[in-house]
């Protein structure tokens, strides 16, 4: 991959987060604060919508960027080996890979704005201040695993996903896919996937909130599932997964739709 190539996925990964992030973030408070073990009213119901925007604003940027210029170059190193029934796997590995290096910048971003969320009487710096004052920089690491657990089946889903959808149109119609044909292949991987990994949602969020000491704080994912299917049943695994589903198509449409038409606009 050459490096201008890499510049232009590092700057339209960048600007897709942002815009995505910015404009469902009151979709994803609601889906938040329907998972919170305090349930919706007690987190903060529909008051305080936009709490912890600061901390998706400022790690939105690197997060994407970082997730997609892994992706590119990882499916290029891997495209030169891979014959075409291997595709699938290539964009599987590439965007697993992705996942792990992006987590590495979201997972503090997430922890302070999902507790910023079900608390939106507390300011962004105050939740960062309380966080590393009583956990220290391993309490913003807290979900590590689960985070990772959650997008890496989510990406083995979407990406292949969308890559076959776009692969499938352009040949349909015998030519190169706009960017909005590919976002909306974008809504529809991102839809798909959202439903099913929502289970693995409900278990970081969990994590993430729980307080420091108690079991789910640990960080076992299995544990915190167990948990959820013995208190709420099947309906506590899959909370939030409407407004979760409705804010990653969306999501998909215009994260997607954006990284292809900034990319294209870059090369």
């Amino acid at each position: 991959m050459e490096p201008r190539e890499s510049w232009a996925a590092l700057a339209a990964g960048g600007v897709a987060g942002v815009c995505v992030d910015l404009i469902l973030f009151p979709l994803d408070t609601i889906k938040t604060r329907l998972q919170s073990p305090q349930g919706f009213r007690k987190a903060g119901g529909f008051r305080g919508i936009y709490a912890g925007v600061p901390s998706t604003a400022i790690g939105s940027f690197p997060n994407a960027a970082a997730f997609f210029i892994t992706y590119e170059n990882v499916k290029s190193v891997l495209h030169h080996d891979s014959t075409s029934y291997l595709t699938p796997a290539t964009h599987m590995v590439a965007a697993s890979l992705g996942e792990v290096v992006a987590c590495l910048i979201r997972v503090p971003s997430e922890v302070v704005k999902q507790r910023a969320q079900v608390s939106p009487s507390s300011s962004t710096l105050q939740i960062l201040s309380h966080t590393l004052y009583h956990e220290g920089i391993q309490g913003l690491y807290r979900g590590y695993k689960s985070t990772v657990l959650r997008e890496i089946p989510f990406s083995l889903v979407q990406f292949p996903l969308w890559e076959s959808l776009k692969d499938l149109w352009s040949w349909k119609q015998g030519h190169v896919l706009d960017s909005w044909q590919s976002a909306v292949c974008g809504a529809f991987a991102g839809g798909f996937a959202a439903a099913v990994t929502t289970p693995l949602d409900v278990a970081k969020t969990r994590i993430m909130l729980a307080k420091a000491g108690s079991s789910n704080a640990r960080g076992n994912v299995l544990t915190a599932l167990a948990g959820i299917w013995r208190t709420q049943g099947l309906s506590g695994l899959f909370a939030g997964v409407v407004p979760r589903m409705a804010a990653i198509s969306l999501g998909g449409f215009i994260f997607l739709g954006t990284y292809e038409k900034t990319r294209q606009l870059l090369l």
